[in-house]
């Protein structure tokens, strides 16, 4: 299956247009497609783009308002047997249901409602791999969820192991696999103690190959220190560092890791993507309260754009991917979850902590997926 390209203009990484006669379709699920720019086949760089077709409407996927919306959430998580505490926030006591009720509106278009039967039909027989942090586990648990939904007599299978673990629809064939790696890049063990290796993708990347769609995400544990850091050392080419710029560190890893992917991809049969950046809201400065954290919030932000705006590790994805021989699609998630204040699980994920990063489930990666069920629904 592939995917059919609309067009590719404007707004680098994250455009997506309706031609003519199309705006009507974006109710099915076979209309948008979230993309991003990549070197064109020649080899010369650039937008790829259809030319010589006329537009009618723009429309961005990313760009949009979240409204109340009756008829969510997708699921209940009391059902869902994937689940893991840490995201349950409705088992640990959240009295507020609010936050459940919101979807994600686009400014000129329509997001196709999940459907999950159908994902399963059109994936028969295929495999899904996330790969990434604990951000991956939200999104990889929430797609389960949704699939589940959708055929809750349908037969699985649930394994959860380190790093590998799978739900399987048994009677379509189709396997979500979670690959957890914090980096992408390789951590090491060597005489000074743990090395994060910029420059090399070896430890487990072998599993990632032969997928017919690979999400990837990485971000959340490059800002780590401390006793949460997980490295001692930073291996930089030839050069041993204590410590570095974390956003240089991001930046030189994701470039190996683009590497990797135009190196051992066939994107002819394998669609790659790129989770994009989720943000955090431990600092209500960000939206003009000072004061405040992700903590007793119950809506989201009103409008289309975060205050303190995007975070610069957005931007560093968005150089990468740019840079890239190999077409990967970018979910531009950022802005979109930053308008989330009020999604987090806070202090009701199981732990006694105030978790200001990860996501409620059902919540807000619900719509990361419905935003991948749209690309891949081309």
């Amino acid at each position: 299956m592939g995917f059919n390209f609309i067009s590719l203009l404007f707004l680098p990484l994250l455009s997506v247009t309706i031609l003519s006669g199309l705006e009507q379709a974006l109710a099915s699920d076979n209309t948008l497609l979230v993309n991003t720019n990549h070197r064109n086949s020649t080899g010369d760089g650039g937008m790829s783009s259809l030319r010589g077709k006329k537009q009618r409407s723009g429309c961005n996927l990313f760009q949009g308002r979240w409204v109340f919306d009756a008829s969510y959430p997708f699921y209940d998580s009391s059902s869902c047997p994937f689940i893991d505490g840490e995201f349950d926030c409705l088992k640990f006591g959240r009295p507020d249901k609010q936050f459940l009720k919101y979807s994600w509106q686009p400014e000129s278009c329509t997001i196709p409602r999940f459907d999950g039967a159908a994902f399963l039909r059109r994936w028969r027989g295929k495999r899904v791999m996330f790969v990434g942090d604990s951000l991956s586990l939200n999104m990889w648990e929430s797609l389960g969820c949704m699939i589940h939904a959708s055929v809750p007599r349908a037969k699985t299978t649930f394994v959860k192991r380190t790093p590998l673990s799978t739900i399987t629809f048994q009677e379509y064939g189709v396997t979500l696999h979670l690959y957890r790696t914090t980096y992408l890049v390789d951590i090491s063990k060597e005489n000074v103690g743990r090395v994060l290796n910029l420059g090399a993708i070896e430890g487990g990347a072998d599993a990632w190959k032969n997928m017919d769609v690979l999400v990837f995400n990485s971000w959340h544990w490059w800002t780590h220190k401390g006793q949460s850091q997980g490295w001692d050392y930073i291996r930089v080419g030839s050069s041993l560092v204590r410590d570095m710029n974390r956003l240089d560190a991001f930046y030189k890893g994701l470039t190996t890791w683009g590497r990797w992917v135009d190196q051992n991809v066939d994107t002819t049969k394998t669609k790659v993507f790129f989770q994009g950046i989720s943000p955090t809201h431990y600092e209500g400065r960000e939206w003009n309260e000072p004061r405040k954290s992700c903590n007793g919030q119950m809506q989201p932000l009103d409008g289309s754009n975060y205050p303190s705006g995007q975070p610069p590790s957005a931007g560093i994805v968005s150089k990468v991917l740019s840079s890239m021989k190999k077409r990967v699609f970018l979910l531009d998630i950022t802005t979109l979850s930053q308008l989330r204040k009020d999604a987090h699980p806070s202090t009701y994920g199981g732990d006694g902590g105030n978790d200001c990063s990860h996501w409620c489930l059902p919540g807000l990666p619900d719509t990361w997926n419905q935003l991948l069920y749209a690309a891949l629904s081309m």
